[in-house]
């Protein structure tokens, strides 16, 4: 198929710059597109402008392709929170207006109605129908004491499948003798019986599991088609609407076991539910075609590496017959999506930065059908094969366009949210490196240099580490980095091994030895940038979060050659992480059980290296952090303390796993790493 927005037979610079330029030029004036990726005035971006940041996502198009839906969301600064609501437009981008209050809209099948979720009696999010004629119409159809998720239109149209948690009864229970009229006792402990009993961003879940659930589209009574103390995954519809497509581990002690999971089915009149797929391995992300035959689904055999991509397969209805369809394709699939005609499937893979749009048919075979410096995400397709998508690249934070991939791929905007906003901001230029490292690896990152860029003048550096381990930094707009570019910082972040998007045995790179050679990529990055002559060597500093905070850590106890440091919400102590994190899979990244052999623990740990460290190093971390816990800053920041290395513990409120969700935190987070790292850069 014809690929669409860049060609390949540019320079690196040239082709960054072309990419931005082609991307905004879709529906901008040749003045206003030069204006957003080199600034018409001297405006630089700031922590101010951070609270008028406006987007765009979700967008689901409407079945006959005349509509589009979307979430248009922004940061509200008196409650500290970020907020949305559901608009619509037409498919030419033209009629944008307010719809509804609430979020995750989507269209009924004929494209009558949508459904949504919104605050509801008697508490709580809710369901609700909204009718799309004239009248606009609004019922409530659920009134439940838990929130509904992962909402799926039946394809008649008649009943829409949810999932909910459902609380469950511990084994380990007591008769307390009466309580004394008046009296005031302790309340009742918490019994915890699971394996994973809790989980960052929602605190203790010990007494729940995930269920399936089906209800009227016209209101109803609610009924529960899934059992059991098990979790299971958002259901997919059959053609015939007769049932649903899931993911689960319906087995004893199913908690225990690793990367193992089964595709059931279960039907809606009576709740039978069928075992689709049987192996040993992880099955998942089932998706019905709109035919009946078929049923795709990512696959993999059981391994023990720490990161393989899995394939895309198909079988048929009844879980017979499965085989790859997606060949030697080396890269992780995601967004699913059948084509109407049910002869395949679309989706999206991360590569090298970007994230594209790709088909793989029934016969086997994937294509590209975009190709470019950018990233997009695939949320929705027409009866007439459109897909509703959102497209983020360096100089733009993300909007809605529309994809038509037909021979001749036609992509079009429909939505500028921040045109006004960075209109006269001079955005940093950025420039993607490929430079060698060990072991003869190709290693890619990208640097963002300060607006008027000088290259006769040193800068100072800031090195941005990403967590995981296994994942990608890309070709996305990052405020965050943009606005310590805007602050004269040149700002390189790269993809070491172990990072997705390069294929399976690049991700592997780091099995059993994360963190360690990763650490060799990163350096070389460093020194590639200094070959430049850009960088201030006298003020280079380094940060990371979660992974991110694992490598600072282990960066600092190597080398010297830092000014400061930030570990932020890191991993410090893995004999102390694996059994207090919010999972016990982490058990399973290390050879052996550290009772039985902890030198490998050790071995891996940054703090058996803090003696090694002089680097200024502070620490940030969330207090309510339950993937990476508090724990692991203290123990670092203890053993910093007691050699007398400079460091500061930033212990931030209202915080999971990271430091900026709360958006006076993402602000706090970028000015107390430029404090500290200015602090020590001026010694």
């Amino acid at each position: 198929m014809t690929k669409t927005l860049l060609t390949t037979n540019l320079s690196n610079q040239t082709r960054l710059l072309a990419t931005a330029v082609l991307m905004l030029c879709l529906c901008l004036p040749a003045a206003v597109v030069q204006a957003q990726v080199n600034g018409t005035g001297e405006d630089r971006l700031n922590l101010e402008m951070y609270w008028e940041l406006q987007n765009a996502s979700n967008p689901q198009i409407s079945p006959d392709g005349r509509q589009v839906i979307y979430t248009r969301g922004w940061i509200d600064p008196k409650s500290d929170s970020r907020k949305s609501e559901i608009w619509i437009m037409d498919a030419s981008g033209e009629r944008k207006r307010f719809l509804a209050e609430g979020s995750s809209p989507s269209w009924s099948p004929d494209g009558t109605r949508i459904a949504y979720t919104a605050s509801g009696e008697p508490g709580g999010s809710q369901i609700y129908i909204r009718w799309m004629d004239d009248e606009g119409a609004t019922s409530q159809v659920t009134r439940m004491t838990k929130s509904p998720s992962n909402i799926r239109w039946s394809p008649d149209g008649n009943y829409l499948a949810f999932t909910r948690s459902v609380d469950s009864r511990p084994s380990l229970t007591i008769q307390m003798p009466a309580r004394p009229e008046g009296a005031s006792w302790t309340p009742s402990p918490k019994v915890v019986e699971r394996a994973v009993y809790r989980r960052d961003r929602q605190g203790y879940v010990d007494d729940s599991y995930t269920h399936i659930f089906v209800v009227s589209a016209e209101g109803g009574a609610v009924r529960q088609l899934t059992d059991g103390n098990w979790n299971h995954s958002s259901p997919e519809w059959t053609a015939d609407s007769r049932e649903l497509v899931f993911t689960s581990l319906r087995v004893e002690d199913a908690e225990l076991q690793w990367r193992h999971s089964e595709i059931y089915s279960v039907r809606v009149d009576d709740g039978t539910i069928r075992q689709l797929t049987d192996r040993f391995g992880q099955d998942s992300n089932g998706r019905p075609s709109p035919n009946g035959r078929y049923i795709a689904y990512l696959g993999d055999d059981w391994h023990d590496n720490t990161y393989r991509n899995r394939k895309i397969y198909l079988m048929d209805r009844d879980g017979s017959n499965p085989r790859v369809i997606s060949g030697d394709f080396d890269r992780s699939a995601g967004s699913l999506t059948w084509a109407s005609d049910s002869r395949g499937l679309y989706f999206t893979a991360n590569s090298e930065g970007n994230r594209n749009l790709h088909y793989v048919s029934v016969n086997g075979g994937v294509h590209d059908i975009t190709d470019g410096i950018h990233q997009i995400s695939l949320s929705s397709i027409s009866n007439n094969g459109v897909m509703g998508v959102t497209i983020s690249s360096f100089y733009e934070p993300g909007d809605i366009y529309l994809v038509n991939p037909g021979r001749t791929v036609r992509t079009e905007r429909l939505t500028n949210m921040n045109r006004d906003l960075m209109r006269n901001v001079k955005l940093g230029e950025v420039e993607e490196i490929w430079y060698k490292s060990t072991d003869n690896l190709d290693i890619q990152g990208w640097v963002i240099k300060p607006p008027d860029f000088d290259p006769a003048t040193t800068y100072p550096m800031m090195l941005v580490i990403h967590g995981g381990p296994h994942a990608m930094y890309g070709v996305g707009f990052s405020y965050s980095w943009q606005e310590h570019a805007a602050n004269g910082y040149l700002v390189l972040y790269t993809n070491p091994r172990g990072s997705t998007g390069y294929g399976s045995a690049f991700a592997n790179e780091i099995n059993n030895a994360y963190p360690g050679k990763d650490y060799d990529d990163l350096i070389a990055g460093v020194d590639h940038l200094i070959g430049k002559g850009w960088v201030d060597e006298d003020r280079m500093y380094v940060y990371g979060c979660s992974g991110g905070g694992v490598l600072t850590a282990w960066v600092v106890g190597h080398t010297d050659r830092f000014a400061a440091a930030s570990s932020n919400c890191p991993v410090t102590n893995w004999l102390s992480f694996v059994g207090t994190t919010d999972g016990i899979s982490w058990y399973r990244n290390f050879e052996h059980f550290p009772w039985d052999d902890p030198s490998e623990h050790l071995q891996r740990s940054p703090l058996m290296y803090v003696g090694n460290v002089t680097t200024p190093t502070m620490l940030m971390t969330g207090e309510n952090d339950l993937r990476t816990p508090m724990t692991q800053t203290e123990e670092y920041y203890a053993a910093l303390k007691v050699l007398g290395v400079p460091t500061a513990m930033v212990r931030f409120q209202n915080e999971w796993h990271g430091t900026s969700s709360q958006p006076s935190n993402f602000i706090r987070s970028q000015l107390y790493l430029r404090t500290w790292f200015e602090k020590w850069g001026e010694q």
